[in-house]
C-alpha cells in the first residue's frame, strides 16, 4: 500500500511512496505527531538523482523490520532537498558541525521541536567499512531517547544555539579593495592540481564559479597564469569521463583526480555555470573547442531537459536499469558493430575503448591527447588532423544515435527556479555571443514559463513546478537567480519588460527578506513557515548563495538603472564576509566574481536602433562576442528610447545618428563619441 507520499510531485518523493516505512513531508502536522507522541523525528533527505540515497532505499527504507521499527519509534520525514534547500541547509549545518563533512542522504535525528541531536549520510544494513548498521544506529536512538533524554535535549539545544550564527553575523571592518580579490587568487593557487587541473585531489568538483573568478582576475591584472589554470582545467574536464562525449553535458564529479569515472547523474546547475565558462573562455582565446563544448552542452539541455513550455528540468538520473553509468558505458564490440572495424580501431583508440575496460570492465568515453594537442606536434600535418576530426565526429554521431536506443537514466522532471533563472542567463548569453536565435528563443520561453506557471496572483515566485502543478515559497537564490536570468535576456533582446520584472523581483526582496536591523537578505521570506532558525546564506557551494546572486544581480541593475542604493546592498553584503573571501575562496566563487564586478570602473555601452537593423545586430556582436566583465548593456529603438529614459538612465537623450544604428560606449557614466560602424566600435572597446 502505498504511504503518504504518493500526493507528492517531487519524484524523489515519489521513489518512497511505496516504502513501508510511514513518511511524512516536512509540514506542521509531522511536528505536531511527533510531539503529541514523544518521539524523535528521523529526518532522511536526498534527491532524485542520488546514486547512494537509493542504494540506502533498497537496503532500509524497502526492508519491512526497519520499516517497523521506525514506524513504532519514530516520525519518519522525507525532504527532497532541491525542493526544500530550508531545511536542508539547515540540517547540513548541523551535520558538518557534528562529523566535520556531509553529505547525501542525509539521516538526522531530531527532537519532536526540530533540533537535531544526532545524524550521519548514508547507513549500510549490515556494518562495513566501520560504518554502523543503520539497524545498530536505530537501536542506540531509541536507548538515548529513553534512557538519557536530558543529555539528549541539552545537545539538541546547544546545536540550536550554533545554527543561529549566520543569523548574528554582523558587518566586519575594513576597506573592499582588489587586495581582497589578489588574496583569494593566492589561496587558489595553493589548491590547484598542476597535472589534472581543478583543485584539491578526489573526489573532483568542476567549481565553474571558481574558474569564472580567475578569468576575471586575468582580465582585470592581465596576469597570464589565473587564464593558463582555467584552460587547462577545461581541457581536462570536457576531455574526460566527467563529460558525455556523445551526448554533450557535464556530469556531476569525478570520484578520481583524472576526471575519468564520474558519478553519472547530470544536474541543470552545473550545466548553466559550466557552460558560461567555456562560452567566456571561447570570448577570450576564440578558440574553437570551447565553442564546441558550449554549444553541444546547451543543445543536451534542449533536447533532454527542456519542457514544451518552456522550463527546465532538474536532473538525469545517474543510474539505468538498477546500475550506475550503464547508459553511457561502451565495450569494443558494441563500437565495432555500429562503425566497423576500421573505424572503431580508430575511434576506440582515441577514446580509450578496451577489452580489459577503464570503469569496472566496461568503458567511460574519454580522450588522452586531443586533436588541438596533436596538431602541435611538430611532425603534424594539418591534413591529417582535418581529415581525423572529421572522422571522429561521423562516428560520435552514429554513436549517439545507437546509444538512443538503450534505456536512459531517469529525469527528474520538476522545474526550480533559481536552477531555470541560472540557464536562462546562460542560453542568452550564449545566444547573443554565438549568434544563437534558438538559445535566445529558449531562454525567452523559459522567462515567460517562469513568470506565468510559477508566479502567484501576487507576482511571488513558487520554488517548484511539475506536472502543472507549482508550489512552495520561493527562496533568496530562486528570486535572486530569476532576475539576474532576465537582466540578460534584457541585454540579449533589448526588451524592456525583462529589465522591468526582474527590478519587481529585487524589490519582492528587499521588502520579505533584506535584514533592515544588521543588513544582508535571510534565506526565507519574512512569511515563510518558521523553521528552527531563520538562517542567512553567504557560502556558494555546487551553485550560488542566495546572498551573493543577490549581490550579483543587485549590481547589475544598479548600473543599468542607476540606483546607487542596490550597489549599497550589494557592499553591505560584501562587508559580512570581506574577512573570509581571502582565506576561504573556494566557499565563496559566485561572490568573489560579484565584488571584482563592484570593483571595477564601471563601462556602460547603449545601442540605439531598429531591432532588426542589420547594423544594430552587428554592433550588438561586436559586444557580446567579446569577455567584458565590466560592462552591462542597454539598448532600444530610437522611440522607445524616448520613452524609456526616465526609467533606463544610460538612454537618456541617445539618439540614432543619420538614422543609423548608433554606438554610445560610456566609462563612469562618462561617454566617449558615439560610433554608427561595428569597425568604429570595436575600436572603443579595445581601447584600455
Amino acid at each position: 500500500m502505498p504511504n503518504r507520499l504518493i500526493n507528492a510531485t517531487s519524484p524523489y518523493l515519489l521513489q518512497h511512496a511505496h516504502n513501508p516505512v510511514d513518511w511524512w513531508e516536512w509540514e506542521p502536522e509531522a511536528l505536531a505527531r511527533a510531539r503529541d507522541e514523544d518521539k524523535p523525528i528521523f529526518l532522511s533527505i536526498g534527491y532524485a538523482a542520488c546514486h547512494w540515497c537509493h542504494v540506502m532505499a533498497h537496503e532500509s527504507f524497502e526492508d519491512p523490520d526497519i520499516a517497523r521499527i521506525l514506524n513504532e519509534h519514530f516520525i519518519a520525514i522525507k525532504v527532497d532537498r532541491e525542493e526544500r534547500p530550508d531545511v536542508d541547509a539547515i540540517y547540513m549545518d548541523a551535520l558538518t558541525a557534528m562529523s566535520g563533512s556531509g553529505g547525501w542522504p542525509m539521516s538526522m535525528f531530531l527532537t519532536p521541536a526540530g533540533e537535531p541531536f544526532y545524524g550521519g549520510t548514508y547507513f549500510p544494513s549490515t556494518e562495513r567499512y566501520g560504518i554502523p548498521s543503520f539497524r545498530r544506529v536505530l537501536q542506540s536512538i531509541i536507548r538515548s531517547w529513553t534512557e538519557q533524554r536530558d543529555q539528549v535535549q541539552r545537545s539538541a539545544a546547544a546545536m540550536r544555539q550554533r545554527l543561529a550564527y549566520s543569523a548574528e553575523l554582523t558587518v566586519q571592518p575594513g576597506d573592499l579593495t582588489t587586495d581582497i580579490l589578489d588574496g583569494a587568487f593566492d589561496s587558489i593557487i595553493g589548491l590547484y592540481d598542476d597535472y589534472e587541473g581543478g583543485f584539491g585531489s578526489r573526489p573532483k568538483f568542476p567549481q565553474a564559479m571558481i574558474l569564472e573568478f580567475l578569468l576575471r582576475q586575468y582580465a582585470r591584472t592581465g596576469d597570464p597564469a589565473p587564464l593558463a589554470m582555467v584552460e587547462h582545467s577545461l581541457r581536462k574536464m570536457a576531455n574526460g569521463g566527467i563529460y558525455d562525449q556523445l551526448g554533450g553535458g557535464f556530469h556531476r564529479y569525478s570520484t578520481d583526480e583524472h576526471w575519468l569515472a564520474p558519478h553519472f547523474e547530470k544536474m541543470l546547475y552545473d550545466n548553466a555555470l559550466l557552460a558560461r565558462v567555456y562560452l567566456y573562455a571561447w570570448q577570450i582565446t576564440g578558440k574553437a573547442f570551447y565553442r564546441r563544448i558550449v554549444e553541444e552542452t546547451l543543445d543536451y539541455v534542449l533536447r533532454e531537459m527542456t519542457h514544451p513550455a518552456g522550463g527546465f528540468f532538474s536532473t538525469q538520473d545517474a543510474d539505468s536499469e538498477g546500475e550506475e553509468g550503464k547508459f553511457f558505458l561502451w565495450m569494443p564490440d558494441e563500437v565495432v558493430a555500429v562503425l566497423g572495424e576500421a573505424e572503431a580501431e580508430l575511434f576506440n583508440r582515441y577514446y580509450d575503448v578496451s577489452e580489459q575496460g577503464n570503469f569496472e570492465g566496461k568503458n567511460i568515453l574519454h580522450v588522452r591527447e586531443d586533436l588541438d594537442a596533436l596538431a602541435q606536434r611538430p611532425d603534424a600535418r594539418p591534413e591529417y588532423i582535418n581529415a581525423l576530426r572529421d572522422v571522429l565526429a561521423h562516428a560520435r554521431e552514429r554513436l549517439f544515435l545507437a546509444r538512443e536506443q538503450r534505456i536512459k537514466p531517469a529525469r527528474d522532471e520538476k522545474i526550480l527556479a533559481a536552477w531555470n533563472g541560472l540557464m536562462m542567463r546562460a542560453f542568452a548569453e550564449a545566444g547573443a555571443a554565438l549568434d544563437r536565435p534558438d538559445y535566445t528563443a529558449a531562454a525567452r520561453r523559459n522567462a515567460e514559463f517562469l513568470l506565468t506557471a510559477m508566479t502567484d496572483d501576487r507576482g511571488r515566485l513558487y520554488r517548484s513546478w511539475k506536472d502543472g502543478r507549482a508550489q512552495l515559497s520561493a527562496y533568496l537564490e530562486d528570486y535572486a537567480d530569476v532576475a539576474e536570468g532576465l537582466v540578460f535576456l534584457y541585454q540579449s533582446t533589448f526588451e524592456a519588460r525583462w529589465l522591468q520584472e526582474a527590478e519587481r523581483l529585487l524589490e519582492i526582496i528587499h521588502q520579505h527578506f533584506w535584514d533592515e536591523a544588521k543588513g544582508a537578505a535571510f534565506h526565507t521570506a519574512d512569511d515563510h513557515p518558521q523553521l528552527i532558525v531563520r538562517r542567512k546564506d553567504f557560502h556558494d557551494g555546487s551553485e550560488p548563495g542566495g546572498n551573493s546572486a543577490y549581490a550579483s544581480a543587485a549590481l547589475r541593475l544598479a548600473r543599468l538603472l542607476d540606483r546607487p542604493q542596490l550597489a549599497q546592498r550589494a557592499e553591505t553584503i560584501f562587508r559580512f564576509v570581506r574577512h573570509l573571501l581571502p582565506a576561504q575562496p573556494m566557499g565563496f566563487g559566485h561572490l568573489l566574481c560579484a565584488l571584482d564586478f563592484y570593483l571595477r570602473p564601471s563601462r556602460e555601452i547603449a545601442l540605439i536602433g531598429e531591432r532588426e537593423d542589420a547594423g544594430l545586430r552587428a554592433m550588438q556582436r561586436q559586444v557580446a562576442r567579446r569577455f567584458l566583465p565590466d560592462t552591462v548593456v542597454a539598448g532600444a529603438a530610437p522611440d522607445a528610447a524616448l520613452e524609456l529614459e526616465a526609467k533606463i538612465p544610460l538612454l537618456a537623450d541617445r539618439v540614432a545618428l543619420d538614422g543609423r544604428a548608433t554606438a554610445y560606449v560610456c566609462r563612469n557614466f562618462v561617454c566617449n563619441l558615439p560610433v554608427t560602424t561595428p569597425e568604429a566600435l570595436a575600436a572603443q572597446l579595445n581601447a584600455r
